[in-house]
């Protein structure tokens, strides 16, 4: 008989646990929380201060039966759920249903899963801190009182399965916000005008600057053609040259934030995955005989840019045998901290420097091991040296006429040589050289080219782009940002479209109607305010019944307004225009979870429904009779085909445009690139400069 009990929340880290404590330790499995607010209720007692009332979660009954049975033959309990406030709240409730006393030192806590931390964690037992608990009480007591008071009105009043939340309803917003810019967008016409010179046989290209004294923004071609008509013949003297060394810092290690918008850049994962990946790393992979089961990364929710000196040492002194002591970060700093970081545990990191990518290539998948390159080559790279650069800035003037050339040499790689953080813009080149210029220097022109350009309206929301702005305004945390962008997806109120999210049709009509009788919900400073009042709960700062208090007062109010005043919303179903080939009745457009979609009127005598065929005005190259339209892979992936199918089988991954290839007059095509979006030939190499 064991005479400890060590409850955790994963039976993956329960027998890893267990195999480092030894025969004198049980270690069991809660698998999550054993009690929670009830589903099909408020579940809290807003006339008795906010009381809530906890019950034992379905299907949880035989877990918690055996958890008591085996509390009752060990000497002591220690309660080991996740370091954050989610497990502490657990442990809470782990404690209480057990009759733990939760002044005992019965709670356990460690950022990895590897023996060495496992030990250390366990002579170092605390009580449980009612703080923590608290935090994460007022945060679930919160987003009750808002859902289940909002979404009853959208369903009585929109339609049924709808919901809002504190969150999810600011994402929507942030989306439709854009769209509405994106739609206002007015286009400003610009110029640019590139040159292409010569030094010494040696080309480069330099810009328009402007007339020597200042820099002149060119908005229309009068402007263009008076600039070009003021040169004359093809000689430039060098007037300026400003040569200068740079630096440029390794990222830190990641948050979880800063890991889903990395992966979502550079592996294309969704910040689901991303975080289903790092929970499969953290809680413990089988790498052999040797070692067993151990955990790979530490904890995965974190807003922590810290790192142990234990880890720190390992990696300089992996850095050094590697790459040498002058790739070595002897200055390395901290990121500087979020106001609302929760600076409890550190950075997401590999537990052991020593693992490399390369050596776990046959115990990982696929996605674990391109996850868990991405996090240990982050991490390795955050303690190396700054990369160094050499930039060169020339100006060349003929007349009143000045270009501008840039370029930069890597002249030590330093953290560069490892690994480069991935951006959500266009990246700076590196590497363009110039040739020697000086001062008094002459160069010719090769070749002056103007180019017409229209401003872009700002781009749709990726996941990475979100996440970011969110964490920006102090919204959610870290552990909400997946789960967030998972409900609004599930609900139908936004679509993924070619990775950018686009607001439905229903989305906006719970925005518009939320909005209206809950503006404080859909305010940004009063969210993010409200965070920070619970982040002073954690702190002991704030109690979480006068935090709740304070917010609900006025809410209430809010919700029996909305409940009286808001009026019932018709989506009303549009004629489609064409008859069922079933039964023959008027097909409709109705709107439905994923969005519009035709269906029979004879429902539900007719249960007909059909897809809704985007054409996108281009004709098919193949049958040259049908309209190309945008349809669905099975993975919702978006490529484009014939409304002819099956009769005709034309595909295409990329987006077909409806003029030809002016080289062989074959289909052109826009083509996603790293820089944007390249407008290709599918048959010759014509392709033209990459947009945005």
């Amino acid at each position: 008989m064991a005479d400890y009990l060590v409850i955790v929340e994963s039976p993956a880290k329960a027998k890893t646990i267990e195999r480092y404590l030894g025969k004198k330790y049980k270690v069991k499995a809660s698998i999550g929380h054993v009690r929670d607010l009830p589903r099909s209720q408020m579940g809290i007692d807003t006339e008795n201060n906010y009381e809530p009332r906890y019950i034992t979660i379905r299907g949880k009954g035989p877990v918690l039966q055996e958890l008591k049975q085996a509390a009752k033959k060990a000497k002591k309990i220690y309660l080991a759920a996740d370091p954050d406030r989610e497990g502490e709240a657990i442990a809470w409730h782990l404690a209480t249903a057990l009759n733990i006393d939760i002044e005992s030192d019965c709670r356990v806590v460690f950022n990895e899963i590897t023996k060495d931390a496992i030990l250390e964690s366990f002579k170092h037992p605390r009580p449980i801190d009612l703080d923590l608990v608290d935090a994460q009480q007022a945060r679930r007591i919160l987003d009750r009182l808002v859902g289940y008071n909002i979404s009853p009105i959208l369903w009585k009043k929109v339609k049924k399965g709808l919901s809002a939340g504190r969150v999810q309803s600011i994402a929507l917003r942030l989306i439709i916000e854009r769209e509405e810019e994106i739609k206002n967008f007015q286009p400003e016409e610009y110029w640019t005008i590139e040159g292409e010179f010569e030094k010494g046989k040696k080309p480069f290209s330099a810009l328009y600057y402007g007339d020597g004294d200042q820099k002149i923004k060119l908005t229309n071609e009068e402007q263009v053609k008076e600039v070009l008509g003021s040169i004359k013949g093809k000689a430039f003297n060098v007037t300026n040259v400003v040569r200068k060394e740079r630096k440029r810092n390794a990222a830190p290690p990641f948050t979880t934030s800063s890991l889903q918008q990395e992966a979502a850049r550079k592996l294309n994962f969704r910040a689901k995955k991303t975080m289903m990946l790092a929970q499969q790393l953290y809680e413990g992979i089988d790498i052999g005989k040797k070692e067993g089961t151990v955990g790979l990364i530490t904890y995965m929710r974190t807003d922590s840019t810290r790192i142990s000196d234990t880890a720190k040492a390992e990696s300089v002194a992996f850095i050094e045998d590697t790459y040498g002591k002058e790739f070595v970060g002897t200055d390395v700093k901290p990121a500087k901290k979020n106001s609302n970081a929760q600076d409890a545990h550190e950075a997401i990191r590999p537990t052991s420097t020593l693992r490399s990518p390369d050596t776990l290539k046959a115990v990982l998948s696929r996605d674990q091991l391109r996850l868990y390159r991405l996090i240990w080559e982050r991490f390795i790279a955050s303690q190396m040296a700054p990369a160094v650069l050499d930039t060169m800035t020339v100006d060349l003037q003929h007349e009143n006429v000045q270009f501008r050339a840039s370029g930069s040499q890597v002249k030590f790689a330093g953290f560069m040589k490892l690994y480069i953080e991935g951006t959500d813009d266009q990246t700076e080149e590196t590497n363009k050289l110039l040739p020697a210029m000086e001062v008094g220097d002459v160069v010719n022109s090769i070749q002056i080219e103007p180019k017409q350009h229209f401003t872009q309206p700002p781009p749709r929301y990726s996941e990475a782009r979100l996440v970011k702005t969110l964490e920006e305004l102090g919204i959610g945390r870290p552990s909400t940002y997946a789960p967030t962008l998972d409900t609004i997806q599930k609900r139908g109120y936004v679509t993924l479209e070619t990775k950018r999210f686009v607001p439905s049709e229903l989305g906006e009509i719970v925005h518009w109607a939320t909005l209206e009788f809950f503006p404080e919900i859909l305010n940004i400073e009063f969210t993010a305010q409200m965070e920070r009042d619970l982040d002073k709960i954690e702190e002991g700062d704030k109690r979480w019944r006068e935090v709740i208090d304070a917010f609900y007062q006025d809410f209430e109010k809010r919700v029996q307004y909305a409940d009286a005043e808001m009026e019932k919303i018709v989506i009303k179903d549009e004629p489609a225009g064409e008859d069922c080939e079933l039964c023959g009745s008027p097909m409709v457009f109705k709107l439905g979870r994923y969005g519009k979609f035709m269906a029979c009127s004879n429902f539900p005598e007719c249960r007909n429904t059909k897809a809704i065929m985007k054409q996108i005005g281009v004709k098919c190259p193949d049958c040259e009779e049908g309209q190309v339209v945008e349809r669905k892979s099975k993975t919702k992936r978006l490529f484009y085909g014939c409304d002819q199918y099956p009769t005709c089988e034309f595909v295409s991954w990329d987006k077909p445009i409806s003029r030809p290839c002016p080289k062989c007059s074959a289909l052109l095509v826009e083509k996603k690139i790293k820089k944007g979006v390249q407008i290709q030939c599918t048959k010759c190499d014509y392709e033209e400069a990459p947009t945005q």
